[in-house]
């Protein structure tokens, strides 16, 4: 299949975002309590925040969420979700979306975006790091609660908790601004610490839950005493074998 022409624009009629709940229920694995319903999405742009669709013609693929808040006093937004069509992954859709989130942001004069995601997966973490320029600095232990997942491959009852790492996005950051441009960046500091993960999460979590537990609590504390010494992450090295984070001096 070739990379279909991908138009990205606001979601606003009660059935297309009727069609982000289908969405959640076609690439997430949670139950429909889990789901953000279409009374939320409405709820959420009358705050202040929107929701940014991927369509191929006239058939959504992809949405991302942006909740308002505020950090400290400046407003800001949390992004919330962002899901693509299974059959469209893999044509950059997921960045599409989020550049699009970002210029959407910075013309309402929002600087800062932050969202989750799980530690353990690697393409999520290079694709934030490496892709995107977040920052990281803030582990949060079963932030949903044990045995939550939105991966269909994982068992419900594995008694995994639901670790999350909190991606910090600064719009107007250099590494920022020159991938949004499509320019390399390359970072000038030290790497002074690295925290490698396993590169196949979900088949270690069906093959060996006790291991896939027992990598959790071990990234999970070099993590809180990396940033206990006041360390941040800036990037992420990919491998077949052994992917890491590399961790700077803030």
């Amino acid at each position: 299949m070739e990379k279909p022409p991908i138009k990205i624009r606001e979601v606003e009629s009660v059935e297309e975002l009727q069609g982000c709940v289908d969405l959640q229920r076609a690439v997430f694995a949670t139950s429909d309590l889990e789901n953000s319903p279409v009374r939320h999405l409405i709820v959420t742009k009358c705050a202040g925040g929107f929701t940014l669709g991927a369509f191929d013609g006239d058939k959504m693929v992809g949405f991302v969420l942006s909740v308002p808040m505020f950090r400290g006093e400046e407003r800001a937004f949390y992004s919330h979700m962002t899901a693509v069509d299974k059959k469209y992954q893999n044509y950059g859709i997921g960045a599409q979306l989020k550049w699009a989130q970002r210029e959407r942001a910075l013309a309402e004069r929002i600087k800062y975006i932050k969202w989750t995601f799980q530690p353990v997966q690697a393409r999520n973490a290079f694709f934030n790091l490496e892709r995107l320029g977040v920052t990281i600095k803030i582990y949060q232990p079963n932030f949903y609660g044990t045995d939550y997942s939105t991966s269909a491959e994982q068992d419900k009852a594995s008694g995994l908790d639901s670790d999350r790492l909190f991606a910090e996005w600064f719009l107007d950051a250099p590494k920022v601004s020159a991938l949004a441009k499509g320019e390399e960046f390359v970072e000038t500091g030290e790497v002074v610490c690295r925290i490698e993960i396993p590169n196949n999460w979900n088949e270690l979590v069906v093959a060996d839950t006790p291991k896939a537990i027992a990598e959790q609590e071990r990234i999970k504390g070099e993590f809180q005493t990396a940033f206990a010494e006041n360390l941040i992450v800036r990037g992420f090295e990919r491998s077949q074998t052994n992917p890491r984070y590399l961790l700077f001096q803030e």
